[in-house]
Formats: structure tokens, sequence, C-alpha cells
């Protein structure tokens, strides 16, 4: 990994040095030592000397709280500063006019946001973000992450470029009609501008993080050459207290990810009140990023406090700040001079000196308006630093003024985040201050105006080339149709052809599939393995030779297993992302993959498999995301079942997994019985997908853990059409008697086992023929359904698959499953024969599979039990058999 660059400025040049003479004895010796020495040595005597003090004020991973960056070490600013400002303030206007506006039907918005963070937005739009039609970036430009709650002003921007007009803003949070803008950023909803969701809040970082990574992958995979392409993930202070926003701070340290820089807003407030009020947010940020490997930038002042920083001689200033817990900050930007001058200046006599010399003015100045955040030369600094810092990630702590420039009613509130409208006089204070040629008349009718420059004017001109020169419009979202050619058919016939006499589970069929498909030479190497952990319990390892896994670093050890034929094999082009035990980071992963044909026009094919409930139950908000970002790829929920885990117990039986993924709309969930059925739906899948009308869906696939013999896909029509839509009729009754009582067994995944036996067990003991029905997908066989009804609402003559496969079935149907009964249920509203269904409702428990089964009453002789009772029901057999088999099998 390439060393940082060394800055040509110290934080501390902004702070008087009172003995300059002893600071160049301390330096001198540390260069003694690291001539002799070397660097460690002299790091292992920092190190101990900061130990032998005890002071936590020395503690390494902390500095100041000042600038990193001071105002002499500042580059020069390479654009117009007022033309700038005109722009940023056309922004500020019509962005809060748009929620203003919006709230007169009680839709609000967030205004308090944007405000703050405004020139940490323009000066990137100015000079930094890089567009779509960029050359260096091949097309990918950089990627945003946009702050969900600043929104506004992103809307803002599209309408003074002419990307929206103002009937679109107008129509801010009004989607009903399909034409309307989405309260924040969601690519399904608005596909040309935005491509990440932020919110729910803390999956940006997260995704932003593996997301800079996946980048790299394309990179070292020989895909598509990314160096040029930057990740800017645009976060809240408060929306680092989520787990997610931290959670894989080390893989980006670790990996040395100098394609993302983090820019947090730190006007230290949460949505309803300060973020530390008792401690300090930006101090803790800088001791978690740097002991995670970050690249810290702290932007904390403005200009205006570069004199009295000089004036501080002992010292005394640099104490007073870090010593100011943040909910204090926050009430001084809101206060008079006088308070200022007691409660801040007043608690040392060295800071008195200092306040004396002091107007009024320039107090009100420091506290309420002078932070680095509001002033581009500081926001440009940092970013340049951020961008040419090689060998780890950066993180930009940028200060700002919640509500800045919207009045003091708005500034530092802790009600702002909630605050949807400004007054009109609120309006005509805020134009002044920005300096906006808008007339008084303008701003006396009952609705704020939206306001532009002309298209000839200066700003709008010196918009248009400086978005040309960074490569067009962004944040843009860009779609170029690129379909991937169908693999050849072989792969697919082998699990068509069953196992013959060998049992395999559907795991392994899955995992054997798609290792072959690996191999095809068009699009093998378009698949992309995520695995959490345990790629060995999914039958993986066989990958791990010919596929690799990831690392961008390679192998720099000598594998314990070596010598064996499937060693851990890690390589920088490797394949695989083993993710270690994570979840949220998987899935993010997984994301990154699946939204590729967009963010990078590279279609890949990522399939991520995870260990039971361990993925919809514990990341379902993130696939809420995925749908959201139209990701594309296969999710393989593998050791299904809430008895078919042997011995692992209530917090890892999954019975409801496929519930929670009924709810999202993108997901195509299947519960396959059988391995042809699994080819079938994956062929299926990859043409929905990747050909040439591809679709903004992603499959759901659970398979077992359980070996069987794979029987061979049944011949005759419609066997696949059955397996796609959800039902197929797998097996008929063996010849019966004319008068014997019929019915119809489904069943999905594993549980097709127990119905097979239960009909043998029905014709032999009770002269019951029943039929055997597969259903690979109960929820598709509710969508169908639910699409034919409102189709009839419309006058159109449209009956359910479901309905039409089972139309003239005899006798009632009893639906079997490892699922709770609400999976299967899902279609009974549309079944014209009596329903029974079988499943496996409650709390999962340790145990054998057939005690597992015999306890929630899933097993052959229970499914038995429960087909006699709904014949009873009929009248079809007499009652007191229900009872008589219940004895005769123990139940």
């Amino acid at each position: 990994m390439p060393d940082p660059v060394r800055m040509p400025y110290s934080q501390l040049d902004q702070v008087p040095d009172r003995d300059p003479e002893e600071t160049a004895e301390w330096r001198a010796s540390l260069d003694a030592v690291t001539k002799a020495a070397g660097p460690h040595r002299a790091a292992y005597l920092m190190r101990r000397a900061v130990e032998h003090t005890g002071a936590p004020g020395l503690a390494p991973l902390e500095t100041d709280y000042v600038n990193t960056i001071p105002t002499a070490a500042e580059p020069e600013f390479p654009g117009d500063e007022a033309m700038e400002a005109r722009i940023t303030a056309w922004n500020r206007w019509n962005a809060a006019a748009m929620v203003t506006r919006g709230s007169r039907l009680g839709l609000g918005g967030h205004i308090a946001t944007f405000a703050s963070a405004a020139w940490l937005y323009e000066t990137g739009f100015q000079h930094f973000f890089r567009g779509k039609e960029d050359p260096s970036s091949g097309g990918s430009g950089d990627q945003l992450y946009i702050q969900g709650h600043a929104s506004p002003g992103i809307y803002a921007r599209a309408f003074l470029e002419g990307r929206l007009t103002e009937d679109q803003l107008d129509r801010f949070r009004q989607e009903a009609a399909g034409d309307g803008l989405p309260s924040y950023p969601h690519p399904r909803r608005l596909p040309w501008l935005w491509e990440f969701p932020t919110v729910s809040m803390g999956l940006g970082p997260l995704s932003a993080i593996y997301q800079a990574r996946f980048n790299r992958y394309l990179e070292h995979r020989g895909i598509k050459d990314t160096s040029n392409s930057h990740v800017w993930a645009f976060l809240g202070d408060g929306e680092m207290d989520e787990p997610e926003s931290t959670a894989a701070l080390a893989l980006a340290g670790r990996e040395g990810l100098d394609n993302l820089t983090f820019v947090i807003n730190c006007n230290l407030q949460r949505l309803d009140g300060p973020v530390r009020p008792n401690f300090k947010i930006v101090q803790e940020l800088e001791a978690q990023f740097r002991a995670a490997g970050w690249n810290v930038i702290k932007s904390l002042w403005g200009q205006a406090w570069d004199e009295i920083f000089a004036q501080d001689t002992d010292g005394a200033l640099l104490r007073r700040l870090r010593e100011t817990p943040d909910a204090q900050f926050q009430t001084y930007a809101t206060r008079d001079a006088a308070y200022l001058r007691e409660h801040f200046f007043g608690s040392d006599p060295a800071l008195g000196r200092i306040a004396q010399g002091l107007s009024d003015a320039k107090l009100l100045e420091l506290f309420q308006t002078s932070r680095a955040g509001h002033e581009p030369r500081k926001v440009y600094a940092a970013y340049k630093a951020a961008v040419e810092h090689k060998g780890a990630p950066t993180v930009i702590l940028a200060q700002t003024v919640k509500g800045y420039t919207l009045g003091e009613g708005f500034e530092s509130r802790n009600a702002n985040h909630q605050m949807k409208k400004l007054t009109g006089e609120q309006f005509r204070t805020m134009r002044d201050l920005l300096e906006l040629p808008i007339p008084d008349s303008a701003l006396d009718a009952d609705v704020v105006p939206y306001a532009r420059p002309d298209e000839s004017s200066p700003e709008m001109e010196y918009l248009r080339q400086r978005r040309a020169a960074l490569g067009g419009p962004a944040p843009a979202r860009k779609v170029v149709a690129k379909p991937l050619p169908m693999p050849a058919d072989k792969a697919f016939d082998a699990l068509k052809k069953g196992s013959g006499s060998q049992e395999i589970a559907t795991t392994m069929a899955f995992v054997r599939l798609v290792k072959d498909l690996m191999r095809d030479k068009e699009t093998g190497k378009r698949w992309v393995p995520v695995v959490p952990d345990e790629a060995r319990t999914f039958g993986m390892e066989s990958l791990f030779p010919s596929a690799g896994l990831y690392s961008p670093v390679g192998q720099t050890y000598d594998p314990v297993d070596r010598d064996q034929l499937l060693y851990y094999k890690e390589a920088k082009d490797g394949q695989i992302l083993n993710e270690g035990i994570t979840e949220a980071g998987s899935l993010a992963d997984f994301t990154a993959a699946a939204t590729s044909y967009a963010t990078h026009g590279e279609p890949m094919i990522p399939f991520y498999i995870f260990y039971s409930m361990f993925g919809w139950q514990r990341t379902a908000d993130q696939f809420w995301a995925l749908a959201d970002q139209l990701g594309r790829g296969f999710v393989i929920g593998a050791t299904a079942g809430r008895t078919t885990m042997t011995g692992e117990g209530l917090q890892h039986a999954d019975g409801h997994s496929h519930l929670i993924a009924s709810t999202n709309p993108a997901a195509l969930s299947y519960d396959p019985a059988f391995a042809y059925e699994v080819a079938v739906i994956v062929k299926e899948g990859l043409r929905r997908m990747y050909g040439p009308d591809a679709e903004d869906v992603f499959y759901y696939l659970t398979v077992y853990n359980e070996t069987k013999v794979q029987p061979a896909m049944p011949e005759g029509e419609g066997i696949e059409e059955g397996i796609l839509k959800g039902l197929y009729r797998f097996k008929e009754a063996a010849s019966a008697a004319a008068d014997a009582p019929r019915l119809q067994l489904l069943a999905s995944g594993t549980a097709i086992h127990w119905i097979l036996e239960a009909q043998e067990i029905l014709a032999r003991d009770w002269g019951v023929a029943a039929d055997i029905w597969s259903a690979p997908s109960w929820t598709e066989l509710r969508r169908d359904a639910l699409e034919c009804d409102a189709a009839r609402l419309e006058g159109e003559d449209r009956i359910p698959y479901v309905t039409r496969a089972l139309a003239g079935a005899p006798g009632p149907v009893v639906a079997v499953s490892d699922w709770m009964r609400a999976v299967p249920d899902q279609i009974a509203p549309w079944v014209e024969q009596d329903w029974t269904s079988v499943g496996t409702d409650g709390f999962g428990l340790s145990d054998t599979r057939e005690a597992a089964r015999r306890h929630f009453g899933v097993d052959a002789q229970s499914v038995v039990v429960q087909a006699l009772a709904a014949l009873a029901r009929r009248g079809d057999v007499k009652a007191e058999t229900v009872k008589e088999a219940k004895e005769r099998y123990g139940l």
C-alpha cells in the first residue's frame, strides 16, 4: 500500500508557538532517531512519551479543535468566488421556495440541512464532481451519495441548470400522478437523476464504502478502468450514530480506498436536538476515523477566527474550544455579544484580554456565521487535499450552522428540522442577505416565486462552462443497454437430467450450476459471488482455486491448506467477494455489483448467498434500498427452512424470510424443490435481468442443505411455465378405485418430499388418492392473482394462473411448506377448492429434522392426518378416521 502524501503544512501552523527553539530541538531529536534507528523507533518513542504523561488530551487519535489546513496553507482558489456565491444564492432561494410552496398542501420538506451544506455541494459541483460525459472516467463519472434531507438543494440546482421546470418543482413530494419529484434520492422514482438512495439514514455511508471497493474490484479484474472515478458521500453528523454508518470504516482503511471521500456536515444537530449535547461530535468522529486508518481533515472555523487564534499565545483559546460541549456552541450561535463575553471569554483572564479587542459585531460573526463549511475557499482546500491524498480514504469534518441564511428563527434551533416553511418576512430577510434581485412586489403574493438569472447571464454561462469541463450534469443516472448473451444450455441441461442415484442438496445444485456458468467464455467473468462467510458450508470451496477470492493486495501469506486441491486462494483479480461475518457489508457489495450496469455501464451478475434467515431478517432495509436502486442479480437463501437445519435453534431456523421478501415489489421469490427447477429459474432470471429487454428486478431463491436424489425434469408441456409462474402438477395419484376419496397436495422446497411420502401412506393405509403439485413460488402466484383482480376491475376477463391450474382438480387442497402458514396462505383466496395450509409457525428449536418436523406437524404422517381431516370436513371420509390416524402415527 503506498505511503500517504505528506502534507506541506501542519494543523499547528495556525497556533502561535510560544517557544520555537524548544520545538526545533524536539524535531531535531526525532530526526536524529529516525535517521539512526528508523521511523518505527521514532514513533515508538513518541507513543511512550504520550503514555508517560497519562494526559487524555495528548491522545494521537485526537487533535486540537481547529482546522487541519491553516488559512496560510490553503491552495489558490481556481474559480470566481463572487460568481459562485451568486449561483449558490439562487439555489438557496429556490430550495426554500420549493419546500415552502409545498407546505400549502401539508407536504413540507426539509430546509435547514441544505441551508447549512450549500457550499459543501456547490464547491463540488463547480470544481470536483465528474459527470457521466467525463472521458477520463470512462463514462462512469463520480458517484455522489447525497444526504437525503438536502435533496431540495439538488433539485434547485437542477432547476438552475434547466434540467427541471417550475412545474416539476411544484410537484415536489407529489408522485401519485407519476411525474412528481420524490422527497429524497430515489432512483426508482426519478431514474434519470438519482443514482443512490440514501434514506434510510446510515445506508449511504455503508453503500459508499462498498461502491468504492467495487470500483477497485472492477479495475483489478480488468472489467473497467475506474481509477479516475471518485466516490463522494455526504452525511450528517447525527447520521453517524446509525451502526451501518461506521460498520465498514475499517474495511475502507484496511484496503486503502483513496477513491473515497466522506463529507460529514457537522452542524452539531440531530433531527430534534444536539448530536452530542455534553460532548464533541467532531472530536469523537476524528478519533473513530483515525483509528480505522482514515485521513481526517477538520474544516471547522472560518477566516474570521484567524486573528484571535494568532492572539492565543498561551493556548487558552484552544483549551476553551476543546472543553466547550456542542450544545453550548449551539447556544453561543443564538446569543448576543454580552453573553459571549461573559460565558465564553469570561472563563479565563487570557480569553478576556482577547475579547477586549473584539467588537460586538466581530463576536457575533465568530459564533453565528464564521464556519469553514460556509466558506468556499476552505471547502475547496479540504476537497483538494482529499482527492490528492493517497493510500487511505479521507473524511472531511466540516462545521456549519444548521439553517444558515434562513434567519434567526431557523439558525441553530433545535426545532429547525421540523420547520417546513418561511414567512414572507423571512423571505425578505433572506433575499436581502443573499443580495438577490427579487423585487418586493414579487414577495407580496401568497406564493413566493422561484427565481433564476437569464439564460444569457454571466451566472448561467459560468455554470454551464464549469459542468461542461467536468463532464456534464451531476448527479445523473444513465443506462446504456448492453444485453448479455445467454449462456449455452449445457449447464442448465445437466441439472434437468437429475442426479441419478446420487443424493445432492439444492444448495449444491445451485453452486454446481453457477460454477459451470462461470466458465462461459462470454459471461463467465461477469459473475460476482458474494458470501458473508461459511462458503464451505455452502459447498463453494471448489470455486476457491479456480475463481479466487478477491483481495486488493493478493495473497501475502502461505495458506495453511496450500497442499490441498481446494486450498484458500486469494488474488488481486479474484472473483469471489468473501466478506466475513457481515450481511450488511455483503448486501452493500451485492448492490454495487447489481447496479454496475447503470453506474459503470458494465452489467455484472452477482449472486449473494447467505445463511438461513440472516439475509432478509437482518438487512431487509437494505433490500428495500436495493430495489430502489434498481439492482439486478440473484439472492440465495441457503440452508433454508425452519426444520431443515439440524440443531441450530431459534435464532437460526428460518420460516419467515419468504414472507418478508414478499413485501419487496422488486424481489421475485422462489422456493424450488428440485435441481431442475433451480436451472429453469436461473435461466429465466438471466433472460429477464440481462437480456435485450432487461427488467429492474432481482431473484430470491431458497435452497436447502438436505441431500436427496434429484429427479429428472418431467416431460410434457407447461412444466417450465408452471415452474416460473409458481405451480405445476408433479405427480398424479396412482390408479385407485373410482370411488376413492381424492385431494390435492401442494408443497414448495424440501416439503415436496414430505407430501410424496404422504401420498404413499394415504394410498396404502387409507385408500385415498392424492395428486402432488410443486409450488416453486407462492408469492408469484399471488402477484399474478392480484394483477388479474385489478384487470377485472378495468373490464378485462383474466383468471389467475393458480385458479386455472387447479381448475377441476378433485377434492380439497392441502398446502405444505417449511415456512410459516402465511407463506402458502397468500394464494388461498384464489383457490376454489377447500383450503388447508400446514406450516412451521412459531419459533425454531434445536433437534433432529424428524423431531422438529413432528413438533411443527409437517412430517409425512402429520400431513396425512391433515389431509384426512380436510376430507372428513367434506364428508369424504368418516370423522373417526382422523382420530384413528392420529393414534396409529402417535400424534
